[in-house]
């Protein structure tokens, strides 16, 4: 079936923390509107850009399958829409099924640009879990006072930090604040009823904690992967990450708390402040009081590790975990914070992240274009698959935190086979890096504190029922194996999922090369393709 949608992208008006501001917003609305669609459909979005930036729009978690002209992030695979033009968006949904997101791509539109993509299974094809009774969208959002454009434009100029949101959302709203008693979401249920809550985290820069006052979750689905059930009472979720999770509403009639706050366990500034809706019972009394509940402690590590450690593939027949095993590609990629000089800076100097050192400068012509007609001087195929230096990655630094500039892409031929270890490092401070990998899933066979031992730590692996995802959590001071099969012709982005991190550079794109025929090769591109 193909699905038909219409996107204009517009200003609104919008009053949160008992202010108002104009917001991009697509179609007017904040969050934007669902995107609704069955496995295997066919999507088409048409695009208008109405406002005075730039805009493109990425889909994801959605693979892409040769259809690389869609999947949006800017100068990457597209040039962007410019304003008064438009493009349209068309991709098959092939073989996924759940919880994904919609966001635009460029610069930091995406804290006001964001929606939520549900993909029902097949007709006739069951859930593999009792079918709840109802289902309900929870998109997590970041929301600042200030216009964001404005914030991240001043940290550009000045080389430090971007100021911090003043707020968590949950369905574009904070909830009541010590400044503002705004009213916040509420979620009515019936008692007996069971709901399966579609959980997507929009945040800009925030690693979320959900928890809902006295109840259960029970974890079914993350990133449109279907997971083996464990239950909880505090999901842990990253930029760009979904999960879905099964509530039941067995509890007394009331009014519970749910609570959304931030995981930080290194010494940086973050929003701490905790965003808020209600859990309301049918025929409960208005007058009725809430029953409260405690967030997590901010640097709640361990609670982050076991939560990540629960999470396993069903690897049944008709879901198999099909993970790699002989490797092709065996990569170490470092990721952190640097410092390099700038004159116009405020302190002389601006801070970068990198992977392998190399700080991503991104090209004014779109990378995939480039590869497509083979215009030369946008990119290089040279990325260090390893480190050019080793060092001591989450122990003492080196003095030298500068970084090398370049457009860098890693090429890999077709249905070649890649394993990535992640290794945080601790240059000027370890934290945690949700990474995001563009066109695929990829199994997460291992992590671990400390440095990636390539003896003894890949024996570790579990390469039996490692979850699939299409982001990961790197830990602070630690890292993260994953793998993947390069089944994928294209240009596909791997990125801190972290807005700050990838404006500074935390990104790298790897180039997979057609294989055989027309069904291994990225199609032509579309007429409509916005030029820069």
């Amino acid at each position: 079936m193909v699905r038909h949608y219409k996107f204009s992208v517009v200003m609104k008006n919008t009053t949160r923390l008992c202010a108002t501001k104009p917001i991009v917003t697509v179609n007017g609305r904040f969050p934007g509107p669902k995107l609704y669609a069955r496995e295997d459909d066919t999507v088409i979005v048409r695009v208008i850009n109405h406002v005075t930036y730039n805009v493109t729009l990425h889909w994801h978690g959605v693979k892409q399958l040769r259809t690389g002209w869609s999947d949006g992030p800017a100068y990457v695979t597209q040039c962007p829409i410019q304003p008064g033009q438009s493009y349209i968006y068309n991709f098959t949904l092939s073989g996924q099924r759940g919880t994904l997101l919609w966001h635009a791509h460029i610069s930091w539109l995406r804290a006001t640009m964001y929606g939520a993509i549900v993909i029902l299974p097949k007709r006739g094809v069951p859930y593999p879990f009792p079918k709840p009774d109802r289902e309900v969208v929870v998109i997590l959002g970041e929301w600042w006072k200030a216009d964001v454009e404005a914030v991240i434009n001043q940290a550009i100029q000045s080389g430090l930090p971007p100021n911090i949101s003043d707020a968590h959302t949950i369905n574009g709203h904070p909830g009541p604040t010590s400044t503002c008693s705004s009213q916040g979401y509420t979620l009515n249920v019936e008692s007996g009823k069971t709901y399966m809550l579609r959980i997507v985290n929009a945040a800009v820069n925030d690693e979320l904690f959900f928890k809902i006052s006295g109840h259960q979750l029970t974890v079914v689905e993350v990133d449109a992967i279907y997971a083996k059930p464990f239950k909880t009472d505090t999901l842990f979720i990253a930029p760009g990450q979904t999960t879905n999770a099964l509530l039941t509403a067995d509890q007394g009639a009331g009014k519970y708390l749910v609570v959304v706050s931030p995981f930080m366990d290194a010494p940086i500034p973050v929003d701490n402040i905790t965003g808020t809706a209600i859990l309301s019972y049918t025929g409960t009394l208005a007058a009725s009081p809430t029953v409260l509940t405690t967030s997590p402690s901010q640097n709640a590590t361990q609670l982050t590790s076991s939560f990540m450690d629960s999470l396993k593939s069903l690897n049944s027949k008709q879901y198999p975990a099909n993970v790699p095993l002989a490797i092709d590609h065996s990569l170490l990629f470092t990721i952190g914070v640097g410092v390099n000089p700038c004159s116009t800076c405020v302190n002389g100097s601006r801070l970068v992240s990198y992977i392998n050192n190399v700080t991503f400068v991104m090209p004014t012509t779109g990378l995939l274009e480039a590869h497509y007609y083979n215009i030369g001087g946008v990119f290089t195929v040279d990325f260090p698959g390893n480190p050019l230096i080793a060092f001591n990655y989450t122990g003492t630094q080196p003095s030298n935190m500068q970084t090398m500039n370049g457009t860098r892409l890693y090429r890999l031929a077709y249905n070649s086979t890649v394993q990535v270890v992640i290794q945080g490092t601790a240059m000027i401070s370890p934290e945690s890096h949700p990474t995001h990998l563009h066109g695929f899933d990829f199994y997460a066979v291992g992590r671990g504190l400390g440095n990636f031992d390539p003896v003894n730590d890949p024996k570790k692996f579990n390469l039996i029922d490692p979850i699939a995802r299409n982001t990961i959590g790197v830990p602070s001071g630690g890292w993260t194996a994953i793998r993947f099969r390069a089944d994928n012709p294209g240009v596909w982005l791997l990125h801190c999922h972290l807005e700050v991190h990838t404006t500074w550079g935390l990104k790298m794109a790897f180039l997979v090369e057609n294989g055989k025929g027309p069904n291994e090769s990225l199609v032509p591109p579309p007429s409509d393709l916005p030029k820069c």
